[in-house]
């Protein structure tokens, strides 16, 4: 019995620590607007109310933010085409999901 409890334990923990809820564009606007996420690979994104956005890794990197079909897009110049991604909200941050299904995890700073 004491065995089934431990196993039981540690799936809903498991499923706890995993769990995302994806969020609409009042949702995305309230994950981001005026936030800094923090990157594992170091680099930084702070999310102005402007929309604008600034990427940092190594060196500062200016683009623009929009929500479009409750997405978060953003577009880098000289480029002048939007990426977009669908966002999750995780226990300590965001998940963004690109089209092919690439994930980048962030953690907010602030």
């Amino acid at each position: 019995m004491r065995r089934f409890a431990l196993i039981l334990a540690f799936l809903t923990g498991s499923t706890a620590t995993h769990a995302a809820e994806m969020l609409d564009e009042e949702g995305i606007l309230a994950a981001l607007m005026d936030r800094e996420v923090l990157y594992e690979s170091g680099a930084r994104q702070d999310f102005r109310p402007s929309m604008r956005t600034l990427y940092t890794s190594g060196r500062p990197s200016w683009g623009y933010w929009a929500i479009r079909d409750d997405q978060y897009c953003s577009k880098w110049p000289p480029s002048d085409i939007w990426a977009c991604y669908d966002i999750e909200r995780l226990e300590n941050g965001i998940r963004f999901i690109g089209f092919g299904g690439d994930i980048i995890d962030g953690t907010y700073s602030n």
